[in-house]
């Protein structure tokens, strides 16, 4: 039994405190721990109340509510908030992403079927084509779509109306973001990371919903490693879950949740083995730096860009990484850490 756990945690072990959503993730039990309605929403609480304003005066004027724009790290709850709007406003919700809309006729066809006051939520919105991204400039201003028939001296446009819709644009890289795209949003909300009471609070939400038995310190304990994420949060408690459900009765206590993240090879910090390699290079190979982004990536073999939106955000959230115009340096919390972490190891 021990050796099945084992084996099924290698697999799951493709960087479980990675923000963005996973193969191994069960779509239909992410969803189910999602919110609902904008009072079930924790945390984002800049958003929620000027958010709950917007939403309350559209529905008394009975018009759609303007265009929105949600960005931030991965896993914050961008899509969880599209959702929400769409239920709050009594409207469906029709979804795809940037790079999924290869043609305009993609976009033509789903702008078409959308009825008043539906909801188009675009994820990776910056990924968007530039051809796309015009025949949306009329649509979210105008409620029109302008088509052009027929080429060259004999070409003439068209102007197909549409229905009163919302868009909802979610994206991670704002300044990719064209200036005329982002100045057609009524409304641009920044979801920031979560603070521990709200992981807290969102643990235990969720471990309610799932029918976990778990108790204060123990969510407590969880929330410290989830880098301040919804996503990761859920990730680590349904793993944690299956460990106390294999070696121990089922419940989760503070020994049954050290012995799960420990197994995990995740720190008080949140931390896993992909991020203590780049402080390690930093630390060891380039003596606490200054040390460019790309010389961290040959000396870890991760990509830049992987490194740069995915792991530096928090390790700089959280103080142990600092960006300097000569590039990456690790603080002195960073120095601490690390050295305590190779004591244990050491020890062990």
């Amino acid at each position: 039994m021990e050796e099945e756990f084992e084996h099924t945690t290698d697999h799951l072990m493709d960087r479980l405190v990675e923000a963005a959503e996973q193969d191994g993730d069960n779509e239909n039990v992410e969803f189910s721990l999602r919110p609902q309605k904008l009072d079930e929403f924790i945390g984002q609480d800049h958003i929620k109340d000027a958010l709950g304003i917007s939403m309350e005066a559209a529905q008394k004027r009975d018009e759609a509510i303007e265009h929105v724009l949600l960005y931030g790290n991965p896993g914050l709850g961008k899509t969880t908030l599209a959702h929400i709007i769409s239920r709050e406003m009594g409207s469906n919700i029709k979804m795809t992403a940037g790079p999924a809309l290869e043609r305009v006729g993609d976009l033509a066809a789903i702008l078409s079927n959308l009825q008043k006051g539906d909801v188009l939520f675009i994820d990776e919105i910056h990924r968007m084509n530039k051809t796309i991204e015009e025949v949306l400039y009329s649509a979210m201003e105008d409620y029109a779509l302008d088509i052009i028939v027929g080429k060259g001296p004999t070409a003439r446009t068209l102007r197909m109306p549409l229905e009163k819709f919302t868009l909802i644009g979610a994206t991670t890289k704002l300044n990719l973001l064209s200036s005329p795209l982002r100045d057609r949003f009524g409304h641009i909300y920044h979801l920031r990371f979560y603070d521990h009471d709200n992981i807290t609070q969102i643990i235990e939400r969720s471990a309610s919903l799932l029918q976990i038995g778990i108790n204060d310190e123990s969510s407590q304990m969880i929330a410290r490693r989830a880098r301040r994420t919804p996503r990761v949060a859920n990730r680590l408690l349904k793993r944690v879950r299956d460990y106390s459900e294999v070696r121990h009765d089922g419940i989760i206590t503070v020994e049954v949740a050290a012995g799960a993240l420990s197994l995990l090879d995740i720190d008080e910090h949140g931390l896993d083995d992909v991020d203590r390699k780049i402080l390690d290079a930093i630390i060891v190979k380039f003596k606490g730096g200054p040390v460019g982004l790309s010389t961290i990536a040959a000396a870890t073999g991760e990509d830049t860009e992987t490194i740069e939106m995915i792991y530096e955000p928090y390790l700089i959230q959280i103080g142990m990484l600092e960006r300097t115009p000569r590039g990456r340096r690790a603080t002195a919390l960073a120095h601490d850490h690390m050295t305590a972490h190779s004591s244990r190891n050491q020890s062990l």
